[in-house]
């Protein structure tokens, strides 16, 4: 009884603990760092907020309530290249990221092949390094990651428009949907991911299209269908889960946007919202941490800009708290 009694003690300090942090949580996440051209975050439910970065190829790590991150994995760490989408998963304790080369040009002549794009795992706690896995399609391009409620983790292959998935305990990654074009031909850049309940969520940024895909009990997927939007969406980027049938994505087109996606019950239509607008640095990802939504800006620009294109102005890589409420 006593046992019983100090242990419902214990979880109830804790989770006041977690509160405290949660209400404190800073209006904007500062990334140190020039050129880190920041792509992707995910937080866990402590409030600890993890960072990608594209252009130094590491991870951030702002502890809750902190306002500023700091240095996390560090640039090839386990061979990890350029950082694209990362995903926390607390049941596995596994910090997941997605890792490749950012081609901008052609090669130079003579040049070796890059290394394939891979996923990536790491220790969510102390960072180190648990495993990688090659995206299973040649010249794939592994972008983010959404992980299911049996352990499953899919990614995004933003190349060949495929989603791949490695099943707990498994040697290597398989394409598990796309490979037959149903997410579009090449060129329309497959990139958010997310999981509600036995639905897969993945958005296409340059067709502006949202699709389902049920997540069958033998794990396979059912029928790949676009979700009808009753407003448009514009560049759709990183997307995250919110409930059990909402999503949150970051819109890099109209000045830069964060929305929320209301999904009816089959996950095939949905009410779109926009949360906030005027996010001129291009809003790139987004996290939930307590009752805000934290909007990544990833000054990605200047990494695609013509030879020659004048630097812009060096600004501080943030990410910003929006209001969301609860689910």
């Amino acid at each position: 009884m006593r046992a019983a009694k100090y242990a419902g003690l214990v979880s109830l300090g804790l989770a006041a603990a977690v509160s405290q942090v949660l209400a404190a949580t800073p209006a904007e996440i500062v990334i140190p760092g020039e050129r880190l051209a920041t792509e992707s975050l995910t937080s866990s439910r402590d409030g600890t907020v993890y960072i990608g970065s594209v252009g130094t190829g590491q991870i951030f790590r702002a502890r809750p309530g902190a306002a500023m991150a700091e240095p996390f994995i560090l640039p090839k760490t386990n061979g990890i290249g350029a950082v694209f989408g990362v995903f926390a998963d607390e049941k596995a304790n596994v910090l997941w990221a997605c890792s490749g080369t950012l081609a901008v040009g052609p090669p130079p002549a003579g040049a070796p092949p890059p290394p394939p794009s891979a996923l990536y795992a790491f220790d969510l706690a102390s960072g180190a390094p648990k495993g990688k896995w090659n995206m299973p399609t040649a010249g794939a391009f592994c972008n983010d990651i959404a992980v299911g409620s049996d352990g499953t983790a899919y990614a995004s292959d933003t190349q060949n428009m495929q989603v791949a998935r490695l099943k707990p305990g498994a040697q290597s990654l398989e394409v598990w949907a796309g490979a037959d074009g149903a997410f579009g031909p090449t060129g329309g850049v497959l990139d958010g991911i997310s999981v509600l309940g036995d639905t897969l969520l993945v958005n296409a940024l340059r067709t502006n299209k949202i699709f389902s895909v049920a997540i069958g009990k033998d794990g396979k997927p059912g029928k790949v269908n676009e979700v009808k939007l009753d407003s448009g969406i514009e560049g759709p980027d990183g997307m995250r889960s919110f409930g059990a049938s909402a999503l949150l994505v970051a819109e890099g087109g109209g000045g830069g946007k964060v929305s929320k996606i209301v999904l009816n019950d089959a996950k095939t239509e949905g009410k779109h919202t926009v949360l906030k607008a005027g996010f001129p640095d291009g809003p790139v990802a987004v996290t939930v941490v307590g009752e805000n939504v934290y909007v990544l800006e990833g000054q990605l620009a200047a990494l695609f800009a013509p030879p020659g294109t004048p630097a812009p102005a060096a600004k501080p890589y943030k990410a910003t708290a929006v209001p969301v409420g609860k689910p």
